[in-house]
């Protein structure tokens, strides 16, 4: 056995320990300056503005807020918003929903993963999901 058979041993063992290391967490903290900087012109946490209102997203279903007018792609999907729904959402909103309204785009994987966070944190979640908010309205407007 070669030096090239244990240098690829090494080089295997390495990567499958980076496959076991634990991901970086994701802050909260920075997603609620993610979410303020870069969401807040269109949406709010407490109000509906361009954009439906935040609070209790994380686990509602897509296209249910209360009071806000869907585009009908939107209020027509048929799922909830988790950590995998809004990192898909956040990524390519268009790609999730084909006719939605939103057109931003958050292109950082950490970023996204803040904002999750920060959703979560205001669901007052630390799993995956949060009780339903039922009763949204349907027509032509914004994204969720």
């Amino acid at each position: 056995m070669g030096i090239k058979y244990f240098a690829g041993l090494l080089v295997t063992a390495t990567f499958l320990q980076t496959l076991n290391a634990p991901a970086t967490a994701a802050d909260a903290q920075r997603g609620a300056e993610i979410y303020e900087s870069r969401c807040g012109a269109c949406h709010s946490i407490e109000k509906n503005r361009v954009g439906p209102r935040h609070l209790n997203v994380f686990g509602r279903t897509a296209g249910s807020q209360d009071g806000y007018v869907y585009s009908r792609a939107l209020a027509q999907a048929d799922f909830r918003w988790d950590e995998v729904s809004l990192d898909r959402w956040l990524a390519n909103p268009q790609a999730l929903v084909p006719g939605q309204k939103m057109g931003y785009r958050l292109r950082k994987a950490e970023d996204r993963a803040d904002i999750i966070a920060f959703f979560k944190r205001l669901a007052g979640q630390a799993g995956n999901s949060a009780p339903e908010n039922p009763g949204g309205t349907s027509t032509e407007s914004g994204g969720d």
